[in-house]
This record gives C-alpha cells, structure tokens and sequence, in this order.
C-alpha cells in the first residue's frame, strides 16, 4: 500500500485546550469582556475556538491566543464566539405585563398633565439577535402611539457582532412567530413568501425605533449619553464575578433617569451589589430615591 502524500499536518483539534493555556484565554476574557468562565468551562472553550484555529491554519490553541492578542478583529471574533445569546420575543413576560399595567398608563396620565415629556428612551443593553428591543417597540407602538406625539428611541446594545448582524437584518424562522401575541404580530412582523418563505421579518415601523452599535459592558465610561427611562440588562450580570457585576450595576444606574426602572433577567438580583436601587417588582428596580411607583399596589402577575 502506497503511503499518503503530503499528510495533513498536526492541528490543535487533535489534542484538548491544555489547562495553562485555557487559564491564559480565561484571564484575557475577563479583562476585555468582564466575562469570566469558570474552570469547568475549559472544554466548552476549546470547542468554541476550535474553528478559528481551523480556519486560520494555526497549530495551537498557544498560537491562537498570540493572535488575538495582536489583532483586535480577531479577539472580537474570540468575543463572538464565547458569547451566549439564546433569547426569545417578550421573554420574561412579568416585565411587559408591568410595563402594561403600571408604567405605560403612569406615563401617559403624566404627559397629558404635562409633568413629563412624551419622548422615550430605552437602553436594551444586550440585545443579542433583537429580539428583546423588537418586543418593546411593539408594546410601546401599541400603547404609545405616534399620532398622539410620542416619540420612541430605543438603543440596542451587544458584545458580539455577530449577533448584532443578525439583529440588523431582524429575519428569524418562522416558528419564532409564537412567541409574539397574534395583535402585534399582525401589526408588526412580515411573513416571507417565495425563498423567504418560512421566515418572518420585523416591520419597517418597529425596526426605524431601533439602532444598533456594539458595546462592551466592561468597559468604562459607557459612551452614552444617560438619562434612559428603561434599561434592560438581561441574563448578562450572571457572567460576571462579584467585583465586575457591582462595576456594571453602578455604571448602569448612572445611567438611567431618576424616575427610570432597571431590568434584570429571572435568575438576577441587586441583592448584595448597590444600595442605590429599590425593588418594585420581581427582577425590576427603580433608585433608591425615586419615589414614582411609591404606594402603589403590584398587579397581579399574569
């Protein structure tokens, strides 16, 4: 038997991430990212890189690391890669119901006071594929029309570029269409016909509310003006160790309004990180000093 000509050369996918190097990539990742894996992470991380050292013809995960630590483009490719971005329409649907019930009806009884303005801003601080800022334009569309001179802003942030592309083009499969309530998507979403059959697109008039850019929550100061009356930080702070998530929470709060309201995912709380923010609702917080929600009653969560 002949023997093979030009054999394949050795690559890193033939042997696991080595414990030295994982640690290298772990200390790198938390610097730039604030996220930090923990050690039984370390074959995840191998399996999440393999690709690049694939595609880049390198022999080592020693190899990659001094690549990412040279080219900017590529430790973002590295971010995109470690990042999770499972997400779905009107997830956590206590927080729109409260949206609904409370805060909305409170805002427009104030504007036709003329106690507060009738522009909204909105912060969804890890917008991953877009589905989080599609669902509150929906619910503020529907609510707070602009025909009765309210204006939405809502900014839609990520660490990854990857999903931010995705977010940009807002088409997912069609059976993505369940998680959304039939009115609003009849009202906001397009089913694809002919080769975009089997997907959905957000509306022209949801997706004009929303703009896009990528940001790193670890990275201080956010360049961003504050004052939002909404920020949602989602299922993000449980990546973080301690001393980071207490950095984000008080970078946060900085900027949100003194009537604004926090966001958290389920699995999160402020519990231990700030004295600077109340609860006034299951994973929501308004400022310590806000006293817009004082004395009401919750509504019941259905």
């Amino acid at each position: 038997m002949d023997k093979p000509r030009n054999p394949a050369p050795d690559t890193a996918g033939e042997r696991p991430l080595r414990k030295d190097e994982f640690r290298a990539f772990q200390d790198l990742i938390h610097r730039e990212s604030g996220i930090f894996l923990a050690d039984h992470k370390q074959a995840l991380l191998g399996g999440r890189l393999h690709s690049r050292l694939r595609a880049l013809g390198l022999a080592s995960y020693g190899d990659y690391f001094k690549a990412v630590q040279k080219d900017e483009a590529e430790r973002i490719e590295m971010l995109d890669r470690i990042s999770t971005n499972e997400t779905h329409f009107f997830r956590e649907p206590h927080q729109f119901e409260f949206l609904k019930t409370r805060v909305l009806p409170r805002w427009m009884e104030d504007a036709r006071a003329g106690t507060r303005s009738r522009s909204i801003r909105i912060w969804s601080a890890a917008c991953s594929t877009g589905e989080e800022p599609y669902s509150i334009a929906m619910l503020l569309l529907d609510q707070l029309p602009a025909s009765e001179g309210w204006s939405i802003e809502i900014l839609a942030t990520d660490l990854s570029t990857r999903v931010l592309q995705r977010a940009k083009d807002a088409v997912w499969r069609i059976e993505k269409a369940e998680e959304i309530p039939t009115p609003y998507l009849k009202a906001f979403m397009l089913q694809g016909t002919g080769p975009e059959q089997g997907k959905m697109k957000a509306g022209s008039e949801i997706r004009s509310l929303v703009t896009f850019s990528r940001m790193n929550l670890n990275s201080r100061p956010y360049p961003v003006p504050g004052g939002f009356d909404l920020i949602f930080c989602r299922n993000v702070l449980i990546y973080f160790n301690a001393a980071t998530k207490v950095n984000v929470v008080e970078e946060l709060l900085a900027h949100l309004s003194p009537a604004g309201l926090l966001f958290l995912g389920h699995a999160e709380s402020l519990h231990g990180l700030t004295e600077r923010a109340r609860s006034v609702g299951p994973t929501i917080y308004a400022p310590l000093q806000s006293t817009y929600f004082s004395g009401q009653k919750l509504p019941r969560l259905r």
